[in-house]
């Protein structure tokens, strides 16, 4: 360890560094200071140098150009251990920086401001304060550097404790934190212009570096199996101004830690609690739903929701797109239930639920889900980035059969869509107009689907005479149609698209079923 003798403070944001500048001087370091900072310094009666007055050059250009001087960063850059470097700062009469003490233009607030001009915009991209986090930050060995406020107090009490020496521990971790402060800062400028060139040409693509920032919130216990280490992560935002929804802002109100698994769960619950505006419940079992319903009581909904596959409901985690009540609660009260996700719970219904030690009750600030505009999906070496599936038709439904759908029909093929966009694939969903009554999910072939989904059904207790039928993509064979004839199936909803449809079709108006094309599939791997 080497003493620390001389600071550098240069910081946009002020909290905290007149007290620290304080301790500093204290401690008998000389401060060297610029514009703003020198000033509040200052006027709290601190002694400071003036970066001029330690360069001998004015700052130039309103500002532009303060720290950017070869005395300022070879101060930074010496090697203490090279007697060749320490030559050349005696013959320039140089004097060495031990630490410097520096946060950056606040741009991510600026370009987020309502009405902010281009120019001030570009004020605000700092140049000096980078450079200097980079010098110090490469040099930690010699020159320790912070760009957070929270770590004035603990680099206080070691110099304190110390004798004015920090330790090469705490030099590498602060040196760390720099290289990310700065990463984040220049990847946030490059957002910036990646859109403003974006918007100029009129294009949507996607970027050619794409950057994700994620901050971890915490260790999980393991992840899908207990010999696999996870940990949860939240995504950073470009922007101040930018807000970031969906389970990753969840609050916990009651139960046990949240498993790898149970928040990949909760995701998949609170995606299709969007998708309506009536109350819905949403059951889910390995992100599949088993029970999707709606209704015009919550309580309602859940009860239809849990009789599609209550064998499946046993373990599972349960969204809400409404304010869970006690009704309610008594109800999940009766099964084993996993999760609980809704945009609230009464009084009642907590006094309720948390008589169950372990059940993660999950309260959520809003319904949108996520705005994320990207999925991605990680591979050996890479990542594969796709839009996120936000959309649910491609214009308007195309009736393609001789029978057209009847009024309740269509509201039910509507239904199954929704609910079908959610269903790993193949995937084929049976449904009435407000509830699933047999959901086929993830087998190899849409045959398979269908009748795994009539087994579902039948196992529950339940007929799909006079339901809906939805497809996630186009059926290759007339079979499907035929099994779903058999089931009782009395229209259908899928994409179309098939070198067969007009075999498909054919069957279709054989059996009486009316079917709707959506010009658009949901795969879902």
């Amino acid at each position: 360890m080497s003493k620390i003798k001389c600071a550098l403070i240069s910081v946009s944001d002020k909290t905290g560094v007149v007290e620290f500048a304080r301790g500093l001087s204290e401690l008998n370091i000389e401060i060297i200071s610029t514009g703003g900072t020198s000033r509040e310094l200052e006027k709290a009666n601190i002694k400071v140098k003036q970066i001029s007055d330690y360069t001998g050059y004015p700052e130039l250009l309103d500002g532009r150009v303060k720290t950017l001087h070869p005395k300022v960063h070879a101060a930074l850059l010496a090697l203490r251990d090279n007697p060749e470097h320490l030559n050349q700062i005696k013959k320039h009469d140089i004097k060495l920086i031990d630490l410097v003490v520096v946060n950056l233009y606040p741009f991510s607030r600026v370009v987020s401001k309502s009405n902010v001009v281009p120019e001030e915009i570009i004020e605000n991209i700092d140049i000096g304060g980078v450079t200097l986090l980079r010098s110090a930050a490469k040099n930690y060995k010699d020159v320790a550097v912070t760009v957070n406020p929270q770590d004035y107090l603990l680099l206080l009490e070691e110099l304190r404790k110390n004798n004015n020496e920090i330790s090469g521990e705490t030099k590498l971790r602060l040196a760390k934190e720099a290289f990310k402060h700065t990463a984040k800062y220049d990847y946030t400028i490059y957002s910036y212009f990646y859109k403003l060139t974006a918007e100029n040409t009129k294009i949507n693509d996607f970027p050619d570096l794409e950057k994700i920032r994620l901050e971890k919130i915490q260790d999980l216990r393991y992840g899908e199996n207990p010999h696999q280490r996870a940990a949860f992560y939240k995504e950073l935002k470009v922007t101040d101004g930018e807000e970031k929804t969906g389970v990753v802002n969840m609050e916990q109100l009651h139960g046990k830690e949240l498993s790898f698994n149970n928040i990949i769960d909760l995701e998949s619950a609170w995606d299709i609690t969007g998708e309506f505006n009536s109350p819905a419940a949403i059951i889910i079992k390995h992100t599949n739903p088993c029970g999707v319903a709606t209704g015009t009581k919550l309580i309602d909904a859940y009860q239809n929701a849990r009789k599609c596959d209550p064998v499946s409901a046993f373990g599972s985690i349960v969204g809400f797109n409404r304010e869970v009540d006690k009704d309610v609660a008594d109800e999940i009260s009766k099964t084993f239930v996993e999760c609980v996700i809704a945009p609230s719970f009464s009084a009642e219904a907590l006094q309720v639920l948390r008589k169950k030690k372990n059940i993660r009750l999950i309260k959520m600030p809003e319904i949108s889900g996520s705005n994320r505009k990207f999925d991605y999906k990680k591979i050996s070496g890479g990542l594969l980035i796709q839009e996120k599936n936000t959309d649910l038709f491609k214009g308007d439904l195309t009736v393609v059969t001789k029978r057209k759908p009847a009024e309740n029909e269509m509201k039910a093929l509507q239904f199954a869509w929704k609910v079908c966009k959610h269903v790993k694939s193949n995937a084929i969903v049976y449904t009435t107009d407000d509830r699933t009554i047999g959901i086929g999910a993830g087998q190899m072939s849409r045959v398979d689907s269908a009748q795994l989904a009539i087994m579902k059904a039948n196992n529950a207790g339940l007929s799909t005479k006079g339901c809906v039928l939805a497809s996630d993509a186009f059926f290759p064979f007339r079979d499907g149609i035929d099994a779903a004839a058999r089931a009782g199936i009395t229209a259908i909803i899928q994409p179309g698209g098939s070198i067969r449809d007009d075999e498909v079709i054919t069957a279709c108006n054989e059996h009486n079923i009316a079917m709707v094309f959506t010009g658009i599939r949901h795969f879902k791997h």
